[in-house]
């Protein structure tokens, strides 16, 4: 081997390992930043986490009423102080689905990269369409699908109907109370579908005609039809091998 190829073999290795530990401090440096924005999450989370219920007094009264359990409510009012941003709590119960609810009208994607304190995130906040608000007829919410299991992540799992079935439940609370939400229908559509224009409803025929036209895309038959004067949640996030390509979670309020 000559002098020349030695030589050239050696800048040849160096080269590699500059790229594999450049490599390796990117991925590293990639993993550290998901897991701060579960970090951050996790805290908001144990923020407002639900206390344990009180125990039924068994001996007051055998009347249905006074058994009846009372709701139990998150103290949200610490988010709220922290950001006037945000609007509410998600939760889809026994899932990752469980984050604040952003809501800038005059900023529409402002937490689509962003963290709770304005920082720069690729997970995102969920967050609020800006046509929406809390009265709309439909509340369309956006969340990113990502890779590590997080954020809207677990709405792709709502293809397999067995799915469906243990988790058929949602939950928003807002400023307002606690509302729940009963999966209706689950679809793939691309960004341009007509439902992400349903947000109020002229009349009950338009609400009826949009809520058929969902069905009809629905990956399978929940038996579930919703009635006009009753309220929409959607979750919508990213799906599919196309940019354009979207899955969303339909659900009526049911409480």
């Amino acid at each position: 081997m000559t002098k020349t190829r030695k030589i050239s073999l050696v800048i040849l290795s160096v080269l590699l390992s500059v790229v594999l530990i450049l490599s390796g401090a990117m991925i590293w440096k990639e993993l550290s930043s998901q897991q701060k924005e579960k970090d951050d999450f996790d805290t908001l989370a144990e923020l407002v986490e639900l206390p344990p219920a009180e125990p039924i007094d068994e001996t007051a009264s055998s009347s249905y009423e006074t058994h009846e359990k009372a709701e139990v409510l998150r103290d949200l009012s610490e988010l709220f102080t922290q950001n006037g941003d945000c609007i509410g709590w998600l939760c889809v119960p026994d899932t990752a689905v469980n984050y604040p609810v952003m809501h800038t009208p005059e900023n529409p994607q402002k937490y689509l990269r962003r963290n709770f304190y304005g920082e720069y995130s690729q997970s995102g906040v969920p967050f609020l369409d800006c046509q929406c608000d809390l009265e709309s007829d439909n509340l369309i919410l956006y969340g990113h699908n990502m890779k590590n299991g997080t954020m809207f992540s677990a709405l792709r799992h709502y293809t397999e109907q067995s799915f469906y079935y243990e988790h058929s439940t949602i939950e928003l609370q807002t400023a307002s109370g606690a509302e729940k939400y009963t999966v209706f229908a689950v679809a793939a559509v691309q960004k341009t579908d007509v439902w992400y224009s349903f947000i109020l409803a002229a009349d009950s025929a338009e609400f009826t005609e949009q809520i058929e036209m969902v069905m009809q895309k629905s990956l399978y038959d929940t038996g579930i039809t919703p009635v006009f004067g009753q309220q929409i949640i959607t979750l919508s996030t990213c799906y599919g091998s196309g940019k354009d390509g979207r899955l969303l979670v339909a659900a009526v309020k049911t409480q």
